[in-house]
């Protein structure tokens, strides 16, 4: 059985994992402060076009963690679509700091984008005025989304001029970072610019673990370093991290692999549209969602993996594939082989 589950179910890619054998016997500082996080950084900075603080974290869930809780004072909010990572698939841990989630729908013309807009921002804060609320503060987007949508360029401008004008901080969630941005030309540079702080994600994009938090804004990089170690995420032999993400900066693997994951989701999105079916989401990432008719998905899960992402009704389900940088053509070209053409 062929699996388009997920983007992190194989381990690494192969430079990967040799560049952490060739430095397997180095002798490095811990904690992040070796050789290999320092080159990593400074490749992002490049990229970047401006100065930030990089720091490297394991997880996206910790990173999420560890940043919006030190961004935030305790009375302070976070706005998110309703179809956000830290509201669904995060057991609660923001939350779990103290830090209320106004989870808000995310839609445009009746169907989920996962995409937060100005406006949608503007009710959140005309429902939250004085001290008997909490104030929300930080509003906090996923580029890709949950749902494979992506941001243009003028959507980040328009969020990041609103968030300015009404002092709100701009997170992006970025575990498919570089998915959405081959995909809608932004690019890390504008990342930089528009937001105050995100995060490019490794975990999902052929490394074998490992995120790279950005930090724009001046005011939230002070004692950041504490803020890790008290969450549980300065990891003592950092340098895995650093060798990562200095292979992936090397000479812009991070992004060739995320070409290869869209690549590998558009063709099979080609092939169900030209048999009739139609999509949950507008998707041009790595994460696609056709309807099917419930028969047709029985009969494929015989030799595929995927999740039933939603029942839509009439006998038809909304399933989520996945391609990764290691996803085979010739598994794309089978299940695309599989699904035959649509039939009333």
């Amino acid at each position: 059985m062929y699996s388009f589950k997920n983007d992190y179910i194989e381990n690494a890619h192969p430079r990967i994992l040799q560049a952490l054998a060739d430095t397997n016997m180095e002798q490095d500082e811990g904690y992040g402060l070796d050789r290999h996080s320092a080159a990593a950084a400074e490749s992002i900075k490049k990229y970047l076009g401006a100065d930030a603080d990089i720091h490297l974290l394991c997880g996206g869930t910790q990173t999420n963690l560890i940043a919006l809780s030190a961004f935030l004072r305790p009375h302070e909010a976070i706005i998110a679509a309703e179809t956000a990572h830290i509201c669904v698939h995060e057991t609660g841990a923001i939350e779990a700091t103290g830090h209320k989630i106004l989870a808000v729908p995310a839609s445009g013309g009746g169907a989920p984008t996962g995409k937060l807009r100005p406006e949608d921002i503007q009710k959140v804060l005309d429902l939250h005025t004085d001290e008997h609320m909490v104030k929300p503060r930080l509003v906090k987007i996923s580029n890709s989304t949950e749902i494979g949508s992506v941001y243009s360029l003028e959507e980040l401008e328009a969020l990041s001029r609103f968030c300015g004008e009404r002092n709100l901080l701009l997170y992006a969630d970025g575990a498919r970072l570089a998915s959405a941005l081959v995909a809608s030309g932004v690019t890390l540079s504008d990342m930089r610019r528009l937001t105050d702080a995100f995060y490019i994600g490794g975990t999902k994009n052929g490394a074998l673990l490992g995120e790279a938090l950005v930090i724009g804004r001046d005011s939230l990089k002070e004692d950041f370093r504490y803020h890790i170690k008290q969450k549980g995420g300065l990891l003592a032999k950092g340098r895995v991290l650093g060798v990562q993400f200095e292979e992936l900066f090397r000479d812009g693997l991070l992004f060739s692999l995320a070409r290869h994951a869209n690549a590998m989701a558009r063709k099979i999105a080609q092939a169900i549209s030209a048999a009739g079916y139609g999509f949950l989401t507008d998707s041009p990432s790595n994460q696609i969602f056709p309807i099917l008719p419930d028969a047709l998905i029985e009969k494929l899960q015989k030799n595929w993996a995927f999740y039933v992402w939603q029942k839509m009704g009439e006998g038809r389900s909304a399933i989520r594939i996945v391609t990764s940088w290691a996803t085979k053509e010739e598994a794309v070209d089978e299940f695309a082989g599989a699904v035959g053409p649509c039939t009333p």
